[in-house]
């Protein structure tokens, strides 16, 4: 009976150290970047976020340039904010998910502008340092 409950908590504990081992190794969340200010240091492979303030509904949109050969973009999704039910032109967050390709620095530029029109409302220049 002693030697059955040993091995129940030996192969409890075993279990229990290789859960901790696959969840400590799990890929956690890209960090985000709000700020143009940042630096932004990631390995080959690896990815970011750049996630900004928007309201597609007045037209404006964020519009990334970046060189293909470091970076590429892997998802663009807007995340509106909560609003009360029935209420209409909500602002948000655009998030742009983006991996490096290759070791060296380059600029990722995202600029607020509405497609029709020359002006933008905004422009923020990202360095982004790839190892």
């Amino acid at each position: 009976m002693k030697r059955r409950k040993w091995h129940s908590i030996l192969a409890l504990g075993l279990s229990l150290l290789l859960v901790s081992v696959v969840v400590g190794c799990a890929p956690g969340q890209p960090e985000e970047y709000t700020d143009a200010g940042q630096e932004i240091e990631i390995g080959v492979g690896d990815q970011f976020i750049v996630a900004l303030e928007s309201n597609p509904t007045t037209g404006y949109q964020w519009e990334a340039d970046f060189d293909q050969s470091f970076i590429k973009l892997v998802q663009d999704e807007f995340e509106p904010d909560e609003a009360e039910e029935g209420m209409v032109g909500v602002g948000g967050k655009r998030r742009f998910t983006f991996e490096g390709l290759k070791t060296g620095e380059t600029e990722l530029t995202l600029t607020y502008k509405r497609s029709w029109e020359e002006d933008f409302a905004d422009q923020k220049v990202f360095v982004v340092s790839i190892a």
